[in-house]
């Protein structure tokens, strides 16, 4: 496969070319050259920026992305960082899926009033106490 200008790049990996300029100036992805004014890549900037989609994807920020891939472009990820990550996103799915039973109770609760529901309320006790906005800081803070 020939290289592929910038144009091209960006109509096959469905990124915009904004954001593989800005890929390009955080250092995620190189271009070779130019052919008059338009940046030209290798065809395996394909590969890699499906790479940085997962990871995207997955809740990786762009520097954590950018410690995935070795001097030389290879990916070099850490299954430490990886099963972090995973255990981050358990603790996302745990909380998310107390807040949705809780919506799902709020929502078919026979209460008069949701303030007379004893399972609202503990809800509502939880959130003004901060536990549900600690959890989510402890949440934020496991990569720094």
């Amino acid at each position: 496969m020939k290289d592929l200008d910038i144009t091209e790049v960006a109509r096959r990996s469905g990124v915009p070319a904004s954001t593989l300029r800005f890929y390009e100036e955080k250092g995620l992805i190189a271009s070779i050259g130019r052919r008059g004014l338009r940046r030209l890549f290798e065809p395996g900037v394909l590969e890699r920026l499906a790479l940085i989609a997962l990871g995207r994807a997955a809740g990786f920020s762009l520097d954590e992305i950018a410690l995935m891939f070795a001097p030389d472009g290879r990916p070099r990820i850490d299954r430490r960082m990886l099963e972090a990550k995973a255990e981050e996103l358990d603790r996302k799915i745990r909380e998310l899926s107390a807040m949705r039973d809780g919506l799902r109770h709020a929502a078919a609760c026979p209460a008069p009033s949701h303030m007379e529901c004893p399972t609202f309320r503990r809800i509502v006790r939880a959130a003004a106490s901060g536990a549900m906005s600690a959890r989510r800081k402890r949440a934020s803070h496991s990569f720094e």
